[in-house]
């Protein structure tokens, strides 16, 4: 039986492509403030708080699990409140992310590059926001940022959340190619468990807020793309075992 060969790279965005959680963070922070909740999210709390995809999700399962002393908001409060939460948080964000000060992952932007000179394709499958992947992306890549990929999936097109596999699912039609053909690129257990759930094989680079995930049934495991090719990675993909993605 013929090898599938590599056509596509399948980017995940935050903490993939750039190391973005603490800008994140900080911007959650700064949101809580500014609508007068006392709430105040540290590392050791956001890193187990991002095993929920989402931010609209992550602040409400925050709420549900608040002390009943401390939860000053009640169901329709919290409803109230959350797309003014959700506005202000990701405008901190882009602003962050306007001021450079959320810097892509090492590897990411030459392997981009170089994908794209070989004709490999490229996608992206993210639930988070549109808005969120055009600011990471014009910063990086320039105003013209699309250019580079033939598919972006994210939160606006695809409602459910990793790991459910639904925005891989997408990319792939999109795309027009079967899983065997392409190679998702990863930091998480979510992302993990939504790639192989789309049967995709999957290089994972955890950064600090996911390196204590379980990566079983990862393609790699690496420290960050540096130094990464194009060969290498249809190295890996072709070798692979037919249970790669599924774990």
């Amino acid at each position: 039986m013929a090898v599938a060969q590599l056509q596509a790279l399948i980017f995940d965005v935050d903490g993939t492509l750039a190391d973005t959680e603490m800008a994140h963070l900080a911007a959650f922070n700064h949101a809580f403030a500014e609508v007068g909740l006392a709430w105040h999210w540290d590392v050791l709390l956001y890193r187990r708080l991002l095993s929920v995809a989402g931010g609209r999700e992550r602040v409400t399962h925050y709420w549900r699990n608040l002390p009943a002393a401390e939860r000053t908001l009640d169901d329709e409060g919290l409803t109230h409140i959350l797309p003014r939460i959700e506005a202000i948080k990701a405008h901190a964000y882009r602003a962050s992310v306007e001021a450079g000060q959320v810097a892509m992952r090492p590897g990411v932007l030459s392997l981009i590059e170089e994908a794209k000179g070989l004709d490999v394709r490229l996608a992206i499958a993210t639930t988070t926001s549109p808005s969120n992947v055009s600011a990471l992306l014009t910063s990086a890549l320039g105003a013209q940022w699309s250019g580079y990929f033939d598919v972006v999936e994210d939160a606006g097109t695809a409602q459910r959340k990793k790991p459910h596999p639904q925005v891989y699912l997408q990319a792939l039609a999109r795309l027009g190619l079967p899983a065997g053909e392409c190679l998702a690129l990863e930091d998480s257990a979510n992302g993990l468990q939504a790639a192989a759930a789309a049967d995709l094989a999957v290089v994972i680079t955890p950064n600090d807020f996911t390196a204590h995930h379980d990566f079983s049934g990862a393609l790699r495991v690496l420290p960050d793309l540096a130094g990464v090719t194009v060969a290498a990675l249809r190295d890996w993909h072709t070798a692979a075992p037919a249970s790669a993605a599924s774990g």
